[in-house]
């Protein structure tokens, strides 16, 4: 076996480099770098347990305004309203406006990114997803 210094600095005891497949998921990895991009930042906001409520209501509903979700998740008006912003800001949520009330729903391509997320917990709870 032949000691090997990585990349990182680190060293790493093995026979030889499948050079072939480190090329190979370098590419993978920045072929889909947009996508992890995507995929990280809404986990980042999604990881905090109410925006990710909020996304899962949002999902079941369609639909909701800050005064729904402040009813709903016993927050003050202000508090889910940063909350939301926060999800605007990042691009998961689009609001939709009639008259003086702001609605917010989930984009699409979020949503198919943690639609399964919420299919599993449906599944656990035994509720049923629409």
């Amino acid at each position: 076996m032949t000691e090997i210094q990585t990349t990182e600095g680190q060293t790493c005891i093995r026979q030889h480099a499948d050079q072939v497949q480190i090329h190979t998921c370098r590419q993978k990895l920045k072929k889909s770098a947009r996508s992890f991009e995507t995929l990280s930042q809404i986990l980042s906001l999604a990881g905090n347990e109410v925006r990710l409520k909020m996304l899962f209501l949002m999902e079941e509903e369609g639909e909701l305004c800050p005064c729904d979700l402040s009813d709903i998740l016993g927050m003050s008006i202000p508090a889910v309203s940063q909350h939301l912003r926060k999800l605007k800001d990042a691009n998961i949520v689009q609001i939709r406006k009639s008259r003086q009330t702001i609605f917010y729903s989930l984009k699409s391509e979020p949503l198919a990114i943690i639609r399964p997320l919420f299919s599993h917990i449906t599944e656990v709870s035994g509720a049923v997803l629409v």
